[in-house]
């Protein structure tokens, strides 16, 4: 039986996140989690738009693991280069990954993983800088045991956090994007933290339910080599089938030259020196999701939970272009409870709360 809200949040991603027209070629990767019944309501809505192509393309950790574990460095290190030239040719990319472990990757070394993140950045950075493309993790009961939510409860947060009025939070988030965008200094302070960046010339970005799906935040850049002081994030970090809890980062001179962690330390420097980007942020970002309020330990829902902060090491995005580039685009999320934003020296955020007039609104469900 099919789930009504399936269809609903299938037409948000079709017809409002990536806009199929006709003629389009859609490209759509689920994984093996996935629910088969929501990758044919996509189908379905893509082909209703007049989409000329839907390939569907399943991916399953499974055979990742196995590929790791077997395949030879030729094989390693083999290009796909059919498959840069079909990316060349789609215009809309639907991502519906569902893991069902998101450990599974665990055992393979970090270093084969980023160097075949490495070796597939041509294919990314074509479908992220020249498709129309979304992405969602469908929940699994691995995500809800993960979230300490039952797979039911896990379902209906994530559909009340999907189907919603994006333009009216485009709206809500316009005075957050004017801020920002006229912005010099920014600084976050805490206990623990104390870090220091421009911003200035670098722009903002409104996320309004049109890349990631659930959404809600408002993003720059720090600018290259501005970025100087410590920083601890409080959530679990993931990357490259790896676990980091509450990373500490020391910046100078725009670069991460010291770590530690209280789990996941070792994983935390494989990962940072997956390439010399790596090492260097490439987003900066306010998290304004009213309805996710706590971490699940999935960074989709994580940098989207209102009151949080976070800072992704590795490449920037073009609308917001510090000019740092790398394979690794990783978001590491602070919750602000304890702490304060300041903006070129006044308080724009207290304790997770907005404190100017013009943004207050953003502070409420």
């Amino acid at each position: 039986m099919r789930d009504p809200r399936q269809k609903a949040l299938a037409r948000v991603l079709v017809e409002y996140s990536t806009r199929v027209r006709r003629g389009d070629i859609v490209l759509v990767k689920f994984t093996d989690g996935t629910p088969l019944e929501f990758v044919r309501e996509i189908q379905a809505a893509s082909l209703r738009r007049g989409a000329k192509y839907v390939r569907l393309d399943y991916a399953n950790s499974d055979l990742a693991l196995d590929f790791y574990r077997n395949a030879s460095p030729s094989a390693l290190g083999y290009f796909p280069a059919a498959e840069l030239e079909f990316m060349k040719q789609v215009d809309v990319f639907i991502g519906l990954a569902a893991p069902l472990n998101s450990r599974v990757l665990a055992g393979v070394p970090g270093r084969a993983l980023a160097a075949r993140q490495r070796l597939l950045r041509p294919i990314q950075e074509e479908r992220v800088n020249r498709t129309r493309w979304v992405v969602t993790r469908y929940p699994t009961q691995a995500q809800a045991q993960e979230a300490g939510m039952s797979l039911e409860d896990l379902e209906d947060f994530y559909f009340r956090c999907c189907n919603i009025d994006w333009e009216r939070v485009k709206r809500r988030q316009a005075e957050l994007v004017r801020i920002l965008r006229r912005a010099r200094q920014v600084r976050l302070l805490a206990p623990d933290t104390d870090l220091r960046f421009s911003l200035q010339g670098i722009g903002a970005i409104s996320c309004h339910g049109e890349r990631n799906m659930p959404d809600g935040e408002v993003f720059s850049a720090p600018v290259a080599g501005s970025v100087e002081g410590v920083i601890v994030f409080n959530t679990l970090c993931e990357a490259q089938g790896k676990q980091v809890l509450n990373p500490r980062l020391v910046f100078r001179e725009g670069r991460v030259v010291e770590t530690s962690a209280e789990r996941g330390g070792k994983d935390l420097e494989v990962i940072l020196d997956t390439d010399r980007g790596a090492r260097v942020p490439g987003e900066f970002s306010f998290g304004l999701n009213p309805r996710i309020r706590r971490p699940l330990g999935n960074t989709l829902y994580d940098e989207k939970i209102m009151g949080s902060i976070h800072l992704a090491l590795g490449s920037a995005y073009a609308e917001c272009d510090n000019g740092n580039r790398s394979c690794l685009h990783w978001d590491l999320v602070r919750l602000m409870h304890d702490g304060e934003v300041k903006v070129d020296g006044k308080t724009l955020q207290r304790r997770g709360r907005f404190v100017p007039e013009v943004l207050r609104g953003l502070n409420r469900l």
